[in-house]
């Protein structure tokens, strides 16, 4: 469909005057309506008026009339029906037709969007991302090993301390115990008569001593 100037309406405004059209018939078809049932009423009160009054000829020729009415009431209830039916069908035509310019507007949007992301570009952000990320969890457990393996050290000098202390508690208590033994050992004038020889021989025939050396020696592994 064409105007005056020759170019093709948009179905849009189609629409819209074929509703305006549509809707303009009802209500010409309701004011037909209307008129008729006021003429049937009047019918209907001069039928009965005829027959009071014993005027039969009259009465059969108003009740034709009242029939024919009552005949086009119905009629006007039909196209009106009808016409109703073609408001919808116009409609729903004009329901699809927003629905496909949706569709169309959307696609065209998203065909935007694809064209102007850039797929290697993101490739090759994931891919760095990825590469430092992994350099972090690296760092981060060298750092955590190194922290661990301080700490572990720091406990560990304690705990040797603390064995350290214990061993030196019980090395007193027995240096105290074998206290005259080792004065007489360490007495100057012992050592000038004794020769290195029996020194070694009497310290290993000595088993607090033995046990001392042999509590030093495993503290120095």
């Amino acid at each position: 469909m064409g105007n005056v100037w020759g170019k093709e309406k948009p179905l849009k405004e189609v629409l819209r005057e074929n509703k305006r059209m549509i809707t303009r018939a009802i209500r010409e078809l309701d004011r037909e309506k209307a008129n008729l049932e006021k003429e049937e009423k009047r019918l209907t009160m001069e039928i009965k008026k005829a027959a009071k009054e014993q005027q039969m000829t009259s009465v059969k020729i108003m009740a034709k009339d009242l029939v024919r009415t009552r005949q086009y009431i119905t009629k006007f209830i039909e196209m009106r029906s009808h016409l109703q039916g073609c408001a919808l069908k116009l409609q729903t035509v004009k329901s699809h037709h927003a629905m496909a310019d949706a569709m169309k507007s959307t696609a065209t949007a998203m065909h935007k969007m694809n064209k102007a992301v850039d797929v290697p570009a993101i490739n090759k952000m994931m891919a760095d991302f990825e590469r430092e990320n992994a350099k972090t969890e690296i760092m981060q457990e060298i750092m955590g090993d190194t922290i661990d393996d301080a700490l572990g050290d720091e406990n560990n000098e304690e705990e040797e301390d603390a064995i350290v202390n214990q061993v030196l508690d019980e090395i007193g208590i027995s240096f105290g115990e074998e206290l005259p033994e080792a004065s007489a050992l360490g007495s100057p004038a012992l050592m000038e008569t004794t020769s290195p020889n029996k020194v070694a021989v009497s310290e290993a025939d000595d088993p607090a001593l033995s046990e001392l050396e042999a509590r030093l020696n495993n503290l120095k592994r």
